[in-house]
């Protein structure tokens, strides 16, 4: 949303692909699962009457729609992309095909995953521990605008504490919230660590993935 109360902020997207070019520079294979909050969550849906079911199916088009204008604005500088989504919209994205993902990956793409998991009650962070394993990633990044994990939320208690590293068992036994306990467990299992960080300050993708002590890492 950007600086918008709803919808694509240009400005925004514009951004992010700035950042997602400068890590592709350094040969650094990038997938990139998309959320659709600033158009629509079924979950408030549901909360409104909505029906669950269907309100997730909306939420899932959501990220298509990300999806397709994060493409848009990573192609605009030359960085090539291709969008993959869990529900079958042959007209506007391949469906996705762990093999052909990878091979894009192998190529220099970057490769967009939309439409969550394709199925309800999942949230898009199941979608993302579920596709980086699918893709045998290194780790998670997941882009926030809070600079890492707290030990309560820096935007309410002047007091919290910033964890620089922090193992799974501890998250857990603190009662942090990173993901849904669906995905966190799932990375979990599978020895995925994830990192946590401020994308919304420039530069912070490349200073990451370049060594910098940037957010905090779960492992």
């Amino acid at each position: 949303m950007g600086e918008k109360q709803f919808g694509i902020d240009p400005k925004r997207l514009s951004e992010y692909a700035q950042e997602i070019k400068k890590v592709v520079a350094l040969n650094i294979e990038v997938a990139i699962v998309i959320g659709g909050g600033n158009i629509f969550r079924g979950l408030t849906g549901a909360n409104d009457g909505m029906d669950r079911v269907q309100g997730d199916h909306m939420g899932m088009l959501a990220t298509v729609i990300n999806g397709l204008a994060l493409q848009s604005a990573l192609e605009n500088i030359d960085v090539p992309t291709r969008l993959q989504t869990a529900i079958h919209i042959n007209k506007v994205a391949e469906p996705f095909i762990r093999r052909k993902a990878m091979r894009h990956l192998e190529k220099g793409r970057v490769v967009i995953f939309g439409g969550g998991t394709g199925n309800p009650y999942f949230t898009t962070d199941s979608a993302a521990v579920l596709r980086a394993i699918e893709i045998e990633a290194d780790v998670i990044l997941k882009g926030t605008r809070v600079d890492g994990i707290y030990s309560a939320d820096p935007e309410k208690d002047k007091n919290a504490k910033k964890f620089e590293n922090i193992s799974f068992d501890d998250v857990l036994k603190k009662g942090l919230k990173i993901m849904d306990t669906t995905a966190f467990t799932l990375s979990q299992e599978n020895n995925l660590p994830i990192i946590v960080f401020d994308m919304n300050t420039q530069g912070n993708l490349i200073k990451l993935l370049s060594g910098d002590k940037i957010g905090t890492i779960v492992e």
